[in-house]
């Protein structure tokens, strides 16, 4: 646990034990999908007793699988997920919108939230593979470079994307990749102003995307969705002439089913510019 997680928790209201919970769930991944109790203690530094009784709890209630001395996640935990997704009116707003996008445009849709420094998946639609990595509902990339994370990055308050800023991966993924805090500041600044993202290469060679913010009835940008295509296939120019009005309808329609009216002040929504 970090030292500032610490400084943050009210201390009559912290629940230590689900903390260590919610722990034990997040050490199963891709990378570590059957644990034994030892790595499960290792991963979260709990004690060998302590990471066996949260299991055995996780265990009872249907959360987990033991298969002699390994433990797995069972399909149940997935409800926990969903109950989040269910919970917002947006996606099943959406799900219509961008398979019409979809079908319009040939190229793969998604919407995705932002969470610290990540972008994470909620919904997409596939045309077709794009990427060597499978993005599904609940995969994360970095928000820094993802247009969907630069829409979301953009409506973010001064010293909210600042500490961001200060704290963020400093990895080059690709040679297109921007790393300079100067000139990220400058193309949120664009986006903001002009309502969109169009982004070239920066997480992975090959890969374009455009995105558009989706905005509630209050006007609050509360996700955002985006087209990725090859760019051997459908290049920048053609993403910014061609797919980007398309975008900007649907996000602008999923907006409308969320209660948002145009022209309620937010900076350049909808607007195409050069």
């Amino acid at each position: 646990m970090k030292d500032d997680d610490q400084a943050l928790r009210p201390s009559d209201s912290y629940v230590q034990s689900f903390a260590r919970g919610l722990e034990v769930i997040r050490s199963f991944g891709a990378a570590a999908p059957r644990q034994t109790l030892t790595e499960v203690a290792d991963a979260t530094g709990l004690t060998r007793a302590g990471a066996r009784r949260i299991l055995l709890t996780l265990h009872t209630l249907g959360y987990v699988r033991m298969e002699g001395r390994a433990f797995e996640l069972t399909p149940k935990i997935l409800d926990l997920g969903f109950a989040y997704l269910t919970s917002m009116p947006v996606w099943n707003s959406a799900q219509p919108v961008m398979d019409a996008l979809v079908e319009q445009v040939h190229e793969s849709c998604s919407i995705a939230v932002l969470d610290e420094q990540d972008v994470v998946y909620v919904m997409r639609v596939h045309t077709h593979k794009i990427m060597s990595t499978n993005l599904g509902i609940g995969s994360r990339l970095p928000a820094f470079w993802t247009s969907l994370g630069r829409v979301l990055l953009a409506e973010l308050p001064a010293h909210e994307l600042q500490h961001l800023l200060e704290t963020r991966d400093r990895s080059q993924f690709t040679r297109f990749t921007v790393q300079n805090d100067e000139a990220l500041l400058a193309q949120i600044a664009q986006v903001r102003v002009q309502g969109w993202c169009l982004l070239n290469q920066e997480l992975e060679e090959g890969l374009t995307s455009v995105a558009a913010p989706i905005r509630n009835a209050a006007g609050k940008v509360v996700a955002a969705m985006n087209i990725s295509g090859q760019a051997n296939r459908t290049t920048p120019e053609v993403m910014r002439q061609t797919l980007l009005p398309q975008l900007l309808q649907a996000a602008g329609r999923v907006s409308e089913l969320l209660g948002y009216r145009a022209g309620s002040g937010a900076a350049g929504a909808g607007a195409v510019r050069g």
